[in-house]
């Protein structure tokens, strides 16, 4: 069978996004409020690209470049604050590779991409229960805040026992480099991506003092 392929304007970005989260963006440039009305009238997704250099807003002469894995991105909350500035949420779909890609006259990228399957559903082990549990825990602590629900981090359903969410949520939370947070994307087991997160909050003493 011929491999699926889409053709999807994208969003280059300091963040990461993964699949079954949430980024909210602010819109403001000509080239992403047409690309913003372009996916709600067709009720299309965006992909989000990592920067590797460059900026994020577009100044002129400067040369950008991004990693060849994003997410399919797709507007779940939109509001026009005012006819040019957008505030947008998009929830993460699918990873995709770049194909081909290609600069538009009004300064937009656009790509051939080819989307990844899902993630493994894998159960978290015994001995990965730690990080399962302390992203639990502030799930509870944003929930007694009584956040409305269009405005938390997470979107419902919440899979602590599956080693991909967990981890992508992890991922999301943690101050990490671009450069990490974009291998961790990457990373095609689940349970060696949720592996991975725990090395790290190791390292920065979430666990030491846990008594079980």
């Amino acid at each position: 069978m011929p491999t699926e392929t889409l053709h999807i304007p994208l969003f280059p970005l300091g963040a990461t996004l993964y699949p079954e989260g949430v980024i909210a963006l602010k819109i403001f440039e000509v080239r992403y409020l047409d690309m913003t009305k372009t996916c709600l009238r067709q009720a299309s997704p965006f992909g989000v690209v990592t920067l590797d250099h460059g900026s994020e807003v577009r100044v002129a002469g400067q040369d950008i470049d991004f990693h060849a894995t994003g997410t399919l991105a797709t507007i779940i909350h939109f509001d026009a604050v005012q006819p040019n500035l957008f505030m947008i949420r998009a929830q993460g779909g699918r990873r995709f590779r770049i194909l081909q890609r290609e600069l538009a006259s009004n300064g937009l990228w656009w790509a051939q991409v080819e989307p990844i399957g899902p993630d493994e559903e894998i159960e978290i082990p015994s001995e990965l229960q730690p990080t399962a549990k302390a992203l639990r825990k502030i799930i509870e602590n944003i929930n007694q805040q009584e956040i409305p629900e269009d405005q938390q981090p997470f979107l419902k359903p919440y899979r602590l026992n599956d080693c991909a969410w967990v981890a992508n949520r992890c991922a999301e939370l943690l101050d990490l480099p671009a450069a990490q947070k974009q291998h961790l994307l990457t990373m095609e087991n689940p349970r060696l991506r949720l592996d991975m997160i725990q090395d790290i909050l190791e390292d920065m003493g979430l666990f030491k003092n846990e008594s079980d």
